[in-house]
């Protein structure tokens, strides 16, 4: 894409990267081709970087800062600024005549500030900082009205008007004001009042032949509802004695049935009596209620005769059925509407009450107070805006020179933000040292760069506080990284950890490393065999002691040893002529390398061993330095969230700069005097003068030193 914009890029890491020096540039990042920026995607978390301005660039809040927001920050920011090259600056001041007033958000923001400053005791201040900022959630909430369209009651000081807003709180519910105090809003006023006129509503469909009784009715539904199974079931019975007379004992309960409760301990509130019979079964006979009654229904029954009967039949002493179901048929348009009546929660205030709110003018006078907090919903976006434009002038330039480019990281001047801290272990300081959350997952991917990784579990406070750290080893080598060896990791607060390997990516970490590698190998196995070897002598030598022991009848248990096995001549002849080719062998090839040293010139001599070593530790020097040429810093950080979109190489001198080896400090006394060295033994240089006499010997009988006699 072509733009007018002139760049300049540096070279660092195997590629070109973009150099941002001032406000311009980052202006022009949009312009900027995404091929050549280092990142395209940074999580908001793990990294050392401010996470409240990362949250706010974070504009979808995935978790991810992507370089579409990243732009978007920018040039959100670059607009209500006069001067971009603030952005660079990189201060958390931000002088009020900076502010760019020219758009009606320019002019809001720079009210704000105004409005902060005045808050602070400050009306005369010509510039506002973050510090400012710190209580910006406490001036928020001690507004009056704060943006969030929430009306608590302690904001309404007509009593009559806080009344009701406490009585939707308790209908309908409520939300909290950005204060921590509940109260209502639009949405939850407008189900107040919806409910309160749909109840009004339904009430007014009741006419005469609903209310019967007026505000007696639903007293008297309830009393009649109470009983209606319990009388129906009485009539019931007395119809089926009328049908045959022989019913008429039985469905009054037989005589067994109370010589069973007999032995009970009676009360009107028993189960078992309740479910006898209202009164005594006759044919058509009707219901009395005053005597007579089922002790268990006394009270409901006179409730039924004092709130139903006596109001619409007149005092009477008994019922029958064709009064009874003269009663139900009253009641029947009382259940109907009562059936219609709308689901809601205002029921409970009452219908005065309802009637009482309905005819005031309190849903206008709410709604106002709603829409006048909701009208300052700019103002207070602008207060945030305030503190969001001093988070920008103050992080951006850093944010991008690590993630366009990775500036800090290649010149050495900054850490990078995804360097964490700085591990000291096995004599060395890690500087690359990356906080991850899954160790198996990290690792799965990160082994792709080439780079020696040890996995590092940190605590400290006694293990309250826990991480784990990647460190990358660039420098040194790798013979006692292991796991479970302890270090100390500081983080970038200073703040100290105990450190542990919990695994480890083994790759090369220098040349020198690989050049000792195979005489380390020879080592290591030579060594191993001599252990092997004196192990198995120790072991015969403790079994033919434990042998002795039991032949002189002391008390040793031991296993019966097998029986020994007839002397074979012949076998250890074999073996004893194997064991001369072999020395012979051997001393064939020493003969031959020292009759060609001896072949060469002083001056070729030391080539000859120069070469000899280059020729078992080249293919192993070559291999690292292939390997440690193409280590790659981008699996790392995509293992951990980042989107890398560059090679970004570690090659072996920048490596070096990471890993620092112990050096003495200059100018510092060393003293060679060990009190505790160990002394030299001359076994060595006999073993030597005796090797270099046999070669002689050998040279000599194969007529290397002329013609033997």
């Amino acid at each position: 894409m072509s733009t007018s914009h002139t760049w300049n890029f540096f070279r660092a890491g195997g590629f070109d990267q973009v150099q941002l020096s001032s406000g311009a540039d980052l202006l022009a990042l949009k312009d900027l081709d995404q091929k050549l920026w280092v990142a395209l995607s940074c999580p908001t978390r793990g990294i050392e970087f401010d996470s409240d301005t990362l949250d706010m660039i974070d504009c979808d809040g995935d978790g991810k800062v992507r370089a579409n927001e990243v732009l978007a920050a920018i040039t959100w920011a670059g607009s209500l600024l006069k001067n971009a090259d603030l952005l660079v600056a990189g201060q958390d001041v931000l002088p009020l005549h900076e502010i760019n007033d020219s758009s009606d958000e320019g002019r809001h923001v720079l009210a704000s500030a105004r409005h902060i400053l005045r808050s602070l005791n400050k009306p005369d201040a010509l510039e506002i900082s973050l510090a400012d900022m710190h209580d910006i959630e406490r001036l928020i909430a001690s507004l009056e009205f704060n943006g969030d369209g929430v009306v608590t009651p302690e904001q309404i000081s007509d009593n009559s008007l806080r009344s009701t807003v406490a009585d939707a709180m308790q209908c309908v519910g409520s939300v909290a004001d950005l204060s921590g105090a509940i109260g209502i809003n639009a949405e939850l006023n407008e189900q107040f009042f919806s409910e309160l006129n749909s109840y009004a509503a339904w009430h007014q469909t009741a006419d005469a032949t609903v209310l019967l009784l007026g505000a007696d009715t639903a007293a008297a539904a309830v009393a009649l509802e109470a009983v209606q199974a319990k009388i129906n079931d009485y009539f019931l019975r007395c119809q089926l004695a009328a049908y045959d007379l022989r019913a008429a004992e039985p469905l009054s309960r037989a005589v067994s049935d109370y010589e069973q409760l007999a032995a009970e301990a009676l009360s009107s509130s028993s189960t078992a009596v309740a479910n006898f019979p209202l009164a005594t079964i006759a044919a058509n006979k009707d219901l009395p209620l005053c005597t007579g009654i089922n002790p268990s229904w006394q009270v409901a029954i006179a409730a039924l005769r004092n709130q139903v009967v006596v109001p619409l039949l007149g005092d009477k002493k008994t019922l029958s059925a064709s009064d009874w179901a003269t009663l139900c048929a009253k009641f029947s348009a009382y259940a109907s509407w009562q059936a219609a009546k709308p689901s809601n929660c205002v029921e409970g205030l009452g219908l005065a009450r309802i009637d009482e709110i309905l005819h005031s003018d309190a849903q206008a006078k709410i709604s106002a107070l709603i829409a006048q907090d909701a009208a300052v919903a700019e103002e207070v976006k602008a207060i945030r805006s305030v503190e969001k434009l001093l988070r920008y002038q103050r992080d951006l330039f850093l944010l991008t020179n690590n993630f366009v480019s990775f500036r800090n990281f290649y010149t050495g001047k900054d850490r990078a933000i995804f360097q964490v801290g700085t591990l000291f272990l096995d004599g060395r300081s890690c500087e690359l040292c990356i906080k991850i959350d899954d160790v198996a997952k990290h690792a799965g991917f990160a082994a792709s760069s080439g780079v020696c990784l040890a996995y590092c579990e940190c605590t400290r406070n006694s293990g309250k506080q826990k991480m784990t750290v990647a460190a990358a080893f660039t420098a040194g080598d790798s013979d006692f990284l292991m796991v479970g060896r302890n270090g100390i990791f500081y983080d970038r607060k200073g703040q100290d950890w105990d450190a542990q390997i919990v695994r480890i990516i083994d790759h090369p970490i220098s040349i020198r490393q690989a050049f000792f590698s195979p005489y380390k190998k020879a080592v290591k196995m030579i060594s191993a065999q001599i252990q092997k070897l004196a192990a198995s002598k120790a072991n015969a030598v403790d079994d033919k002691l434990m042998s002795s022991a039991v032949e002189h009848g002391k008390a040793v248990v031991a296993p019966a040893a097998p029986p020994k096995a007839a002397f074979d001549v012949g076998k250890f002849a074999g073996i004893f002529a194997a064991i001369g080719l072999a020395i012979g062998a051997i001393g064939g090839i020493l003969a031959s390398v020292v009759a060609g040293m001896l072949a060469l010139k002083i001056w070729q001599m030391p080539l000859a061993l120069v070469g000899l070593m280059l020729m078992i530790s080249g293919p192993a020097m070559l291999l690292a330095w292939f390997k440690l040429k193409n280590r790659n810093l981008a699996p790392i950080l995509d293992a951990n969230g980042w989107a890398i979109n560059a090679r970004a190489l570690i090659n072996i001198p920048f490596g070096t700069s990471l890993t620092h080896m112990p050096h003495l400090p200059a100018g510092s006394h060393r003293s060679l005097v060990d009190p505790f060295a160990e002394k030299k033994s001359l076994w060595p240089f006999y073993v030597v003068i005796a090797l270099g006499i046999a070669a002689l010997v050998v040279l000599w009988y194969y007529g290397f030193f002329g013609h033997r006699a």
